[in-house]
Parts: structure tokens; C-alpha cells; sequence
């Protein structure tokens, strides 16, 4: 397990704070109108290869949470989500939201429409994904057939979700609350992949939550097709056979591991902290993808 070294959340009032992931922090209000009810605030923190780097990216926060709640709107008719309020409290206004508490699957749901990331190493080392056969011959960025239902367990903080099959789930969660994420996950694909094509980005894949109310409803929870959550590829660059111009951290992983950089992955040590033109880049990357996808200029 890689050692995140997350910071201290920062303290807010009329809160308390619960958990914090590699990119979110987690509170509880404990008083005014939404008393009980979950704040869920998005940092500006970046982590690549399980590490949170020292350097913050300005803006990611608030961008991450406008996509989030961007496409919650164009999914509110396919299923519920845990938005209940945008009113936070000032010091993480535009970054965070208040939601409903849940009682979230321990599963992930991934849909991919293209063979990347850990399902290619899957297809390469067995011809399959989550237990799915494809076909031969496909490569790094290949279009599938059709996308895919690829579930994954939900690691511990600092360590890799395990792609696992779709009896795993069925097993974890029964067959009919399985068929219902599966259906979901990929029903919430195809939207946002008919609705990304039309702004000239494919969506290669993407990672969704969620839980369950009280009386068994289930609802999209946690972000939303947001660059730390899916690959969005530019359309005009596609190019199956090697790696995918990206709208997400990958100039920073990039960066990582060059030898500008001087950092050896295999050594245990965090990355260094990164140079302010990697982190311009960055930023100008997230807001691009901001901007092409929602029409709004941020």
C-alpha cells in the first residue's frame, strides 16, 4: 500500500469531519437546515500511481464538482442522485455539495466502451475482462463490439480496485440488485457517450456509485463522469494501437515518469513536487474538458 500522506481535512464550521479519500473530504453538518446531511467537498489535491502529491492543482475542486453535478442533470431522468443542495458553507462554496446519506454497494461499477487501462492488461494476459470474452486482435484504444459491464471491488485507501466478475457482485449483492447496477451503469454510459460524441469526445470508460435509501431506491452517488472518474478522449485523435490523448492527470503522470522528473517509481518515494508549467498544463486540461462538454465557459 502506497503511503498517501493525506493532509489534514481543513476544519469548517457547522460541520464535522468524517473521512477523507485521495481527492475528497467528507462531513457531516451538525447544524441549520440540512442538519444529519452529508457535505462532500472536492480538493484541489491530485494522486497519481496512488500517491496525493504535495502540489494541488488551482481549481480542480470546484471544476470537478460543476461536471459532477453538469451531468447529474442530464442523467435525472435514467436514476436519482444524492444532490440534495448546492448552499455550503462559504469556505468550500463551488467546490462542495450536501447530500443524502446512503447506504452505498461495495462495488464499483465500470462501464468501458474501448479496451484501456487494467482491462487490457486483462484482454492481454487472458482474452478477457471481468470474466467477458472479446475478440481477438483488439489493442490499446480498440473499440469494442459493445461496452461492457466490468465491476470492481472497492479498494482501501492506497491500494488498486480489483476488477472482479459479474457473479462476484451477483454474489455480493444478489441477482436482482446486480442486474439492477449492471442495467444502470451502462444504460448511464450510453448517454454520456451519445452526448460526449457530440461535442467531439469519446468517452472510453467510466467509474459510477451507488447506494441505497431507505426504502431500497437506489441513487447515483459520489462524482460524475468527471476526468478523475473516466477517460475522455479527443474524437479528432483517436487512434487505436497506443495511447490516447487524455482529458485527466495523464500530463502529470507523463511527467512523473520522465527523467526531468528524477523520480524512480519503483523506490517507495512519493513524486516530487510538480513544476508550475505541469501544473498550468494540468489545470488548462480539466478546464477544456470542462468547457467542450458542458458549453459553459468557467
Amino acid at each position: 500500500m502506497a503511503d498517501l500522506r493525506l493532509p489534514t481535512a481543513p476544519e469548517i464550521d457547522g460541520t464535522a469531519h468524517l473521512h477523507s479519500g485521495k481527492v475528497r473530504d467528507l462531513y457531516e453538518l451538525t447544524g441549520g437546515p440540512h442538519e444529519g446531511r452529508l457535505l462532500m467537498v472536492a480538493s484541489d489535491r491530485i494522486s497519481i500511481f496512488d500517491f496525493v502529491l504535495d502540489t494541488t492543482i488551482p481549481d480542480k475542486g470546484e471544476l470537478l464538482t460543476r461536471m459532477s453535478l453538469w451531468w447529474s442533470d442530464q442523467l435525472s431522468d435514467v436514476v436519482p442522485n444524492h444532490v440534495v443542495s448546492t448552499d455550503v458553507p462559504d469556505a468550500v462554496r463551488g467546490r462542495a455539495v450536501v447530500c443524502e446519506r446512503l447506504d452505498m454497494y461495495p462495488v464499483e461499477c465500470v462501464a468501458r466502451g474501448y479496451l484501456t487501462g487494467s482491462g487490457l492488461l486483462d484482454y492481454l494476459a487472458s482474452g478477457e475482462v471481468c470474466g467477458i470474452p472479446l475478440p481477438a486482435g483488439l489493442e490499446d484504444g480498440s473499440r469494442l463490439p459493445e461496452p461492457i459491464f466490468t465491476p470492481a471491488t472497492k479498494a482501501d485507501l492506497g491500494d488498486h480496485d480489483e476488477n472482479v466478475s459479474y457473479d462476484a457482485v451477483v454474489s455480493s449483492l444478489g441477482a436482482e440488485r446486480a442486474a439492477e447496477l449492471r442495467a444502470l451503469t451502462l444504460e448511464i454510459y450510453g448517454r454520456a457517450d451519445a452526448i460526449a460524441r457530440e461535442r467531439g469526445i469519446i468517452l472510453a470508460d467510466t467509474k459510477l456509485e451507488f447506494g441505497a435509501r431507505g426504502d431500497g431506491t437506489t441513487v447515483l452517488a459520489d462524482e460524475v463522469l468527471t476526468p478523475d472518474s473516466s477517460r475522455f478522449w479527443p474524437a479528432a485523435q483517436w487512434q487505436p494501437g497506443r495511447a490516447q490523448p487524455s482529458y485527466d492527470k495523464q500530463i502529470v503522470r507523463n511527467w512523473a515518469l520522465s527523467t526531468e522528473s528524477g523520480w524512480d517509481r519503483a523506490s517507495g518515494e512519493a513524486p516530487p513536487p510538480l513544476p508550475p508549467e505541469v501544473v498550468e498544463r494540468t489545470r488548462a486540461r480539466y478546464v477544456e474538458a470542462y468547457e467542450r462538454l458542458t458549453g459553459q465557459t468557467f
